[in-house]
C-alpha cells in the first residue's frame, strides 16, 4: 500500500494529462517502456531488500557496491527528488481542491496540508501506516470506476452519450513525432517515481521478505491496469489539444455526462495527492536519517523522539515544501509546472543505480556462495536488459532539445553532490582521526 500510495499521485491525476499533451496517444509508448523498466527495478530492488531491509535502501546497497561517495550521492538525490515531489503533491492537491472549492487560495491549501501531514507523520510510522492504507484502498476503488465509466463510454454502452471510438487514437497517434515521445518519457518516470519506496519500508515491517516479496509480484498488475489503462481511456477520449487534459480524469468523466462525477473524482485525487506527499514524507525523512547514520549527513538527524520518528530528518525534509507554498504564493501557477519538470531524469539515475549495485552485489554473493532469500528471476539478463531500456531513454532524451537541458542539468546536480559528498567524507574522516 506504501508502494501504492507514493506512485499514485500527481504524476497519474496530473501528469498523464501532460503526457498526452506532449506525446498524443503515443503516450502509450512512454508508458509501456518506463513501465517495463520500473518493474524491473523493482524486481532488484526487492532482492535487495530482502537480504539487507534498510531504511537507506538503495543509497546502502550503492555504497556496498560502488562506495561510500556514490552511496552519498544517490541517497542525497533521491532525498532532495522526494523533497520535490511533497512540495509538487501540496500545490497540486491545492489547485484541484481550489478548483471545486475557490474559497480558500491555492497557497493557503498547500501550507495546511503540510502542517497535517507533517503531523501525521512526527506521530509514528503506525498512524502513518493507517491513513497510508485508507488512502491508498480509496484510489484503487475510484480509479476502478474510472476505468469501468471509461469502458463503457468507449463502447458506446452510456444512455445518450455519442463514443468516440478509438478515432482520436487512429487519427494522429504521434503528433509530435519521435520528440514528443521523448519529452512524454520525463513527465511518465515522475509518474512512477516513488514506486521505489517499498525498499525503504522494508526495514519497519515485521517481515521484509515476505512484504517485500508480495510487493514486488503486484506491481506488474498495478502498472498495467492503473497507469496503462487510465491513459489509454484518456488518451481515447480526450483529444491531444483538449483543455481538458489539465484534469484528465475529470474531463474523461465529464465527456461521460455523469453528474457530479467530475467533481467527486477531482475530489479522489485530492486525496490521491496527499496520500503521494504522506508516503514521500515518509521516505525523504527516512533517507535522511540513514545517510546521518552512516556519517554522510548532520548527525543531528538521527535525533528519535518517543515513537521512534526521526523528528528533524522529518523537519528538514518538509521544509522545502513550506518554500514552495511560499513561491507559489509570489508565483502562481508557475512552480507546479517546474517541479514537474525538475524531478523526472533524477529518477533514472536512482533507478540505474540500483540496477549496477544489484548487478555487483548479486555476483559478489553468487561468487561467495551467499544465500540470498529474495532472488531475482533472469540474472543477469533482465537486470541488463534493464540498464540497456535505461541507455535507450537517455538516448532518446538527449536527441529533443528540451529533455537534453533537464538531462545535462540533472547530471551537473550529481556531479555539485558528489563533490560536496567526497569533501564531506573527507573532513569527517580527519576530524576522526
Amino acid at each position: 500500500m506504501m508502494g501504492l500510495g507514493s506512485a499514485i499521485g500527481a504524476g497519474l491525476f496530473l501528469g498523464s494529462g501532460a503526457g498526452v499533451q506532449a506525446a498524443g496517444p503515443a503516450v502509450l509508448i512512454s508508458y509501456l517502456v518506463a513501465g517495463t523498466l520500473i518493474i524491473l527495478v523493482m524486481w532488484a530492488l526487492g532482492e535487495m531488500a530482502a537480504a539487507n531491509p534498510n531504511s537507506g535502501a538503495f543509497s546502502v546497497y550503492a555504497e556496498r557496491a560502488l562506495g561510500k561517495t556514490a552511496g552519498a550521492t544517490i541517497g542525497w538525490l533521491w532525498w532532495l527528488q522526494l523533497v520535490v515531489v511533497i512540495a509538487a503533491e501540496a500545490l497540486g492537491a491545492a489547485a484541484l481542491l481550489f478548483s471545486v472549492w475557490p474559497a480558500v487560495p491555492v497557497w493557503a491549501l498547500s501550507l495546511v496540508f503540510m502542517v497535517v501531514f507533517t503531523g501525521i507523520n512526527l506521530a509514528g510510522v503506525r498512524n502513518f501506516g493507517e491513513f497510508e492504507f485508507w488512502f491508498a484502498i480509496l484510489k484503487v476503488a475510484a480509479i476502478v470506476l474510472f476505468l469501468a465509466v471509461g469502458a463503457a463510454l468507449l463502447l458506446g454502452l452510456l444512455p445518450d452519450v455519442a463514443s468516440p471510438g478509438l478515432s482520436n487514437l487512429t487519427a494522429d497517434f504521434a503528433p509530435q513525432g519521435l520528440g514528443g515521445i521523448a519529452s512524454a518519457l520525463f513527465v511518465v518516470i515522475f509518474a512512477f517515481g516513488g514506486t521505489e519506496i517499498v525498499s525503504v519500508a522494508a526495514a519497519e515491517t515485521e517481515n521484509p521478505e515476505r512484504s517485500v516479496a508480495k510487493a514486488i509480484r503486484t506491481v506488474v498488475w498495478r502498472i498495467l491496469v492503473f497507469y496503462i489503462g487510465s491513459v489509454f481511456v484518456i488518451a481515447a477520449v480526450l483529444p491531444a489539444t483538449s483543455q481538458s487534459l489539465s484534469s484528465p480524469f475529470a474531463g474523461v468523466l465529464d465527456a461521460a455526462r455523469i453528474p457530479g462525477a467530475g467533481t467527486a473524482i477531482t475530489l479522489v485525487a485530492v486525496v490521491a495527492l496527499l496520500s503521494a506527499l504522506n508516503a514521500n514524507l515518509y521516505g525523504a525523512s527516512r533517507m535522511a536519517y540513514s545517510l546521518a547514520q552512516r556519517s554522510a549527513a548532520p548527525r543531528f538527524l538521527t535525533r528519535l523522539h518517543g515513537a521512534n520518528v526521526p523528528v528533524l530528518a522529518v523537519g528538514v525534509s518538509v521544509a522545502f515544501g513550506f518554500i514552495a507554498t511560499v513561491l507559489e504564493l509570489l508565483f502562481p501557477e508557475r512552480i507546479l509546472p517546474a517541479l514537474f519538470q525538475l524531478v523526472g531524469s533524477t529518477c533514472l539515475v536512482v533507478w540505474g543505480s540500483a540496477l549496477v549495485s544489484q548487478l555487483i552485489l548479486r555476483r559478489r554473493a553468487d561468487r561467495a556462495g551467499t544465500p540470498l532469500p529474495l532472488r531475482m528471476k533472469g540474472f543477469p539478463g533482465l537486470t541488463i536488459l534493464g540498464l540497456v531500456l535505461l541507455s535507450i531513454i537517455f538516448a532518446v532524451g538527449f536527441s529533443a532539445e528540451g529533455s537534453r537541458i533537464q538531462l545535462f542539468s540533472t547530471f551537473g546536480l550529481i556531479a555539485g553532490i558528489a563533490l560536496a559528498c567526497a569533501l564531506g567524507a573527507r573532513l569527517t574522516q580527519r576530524a576522526g582521526r
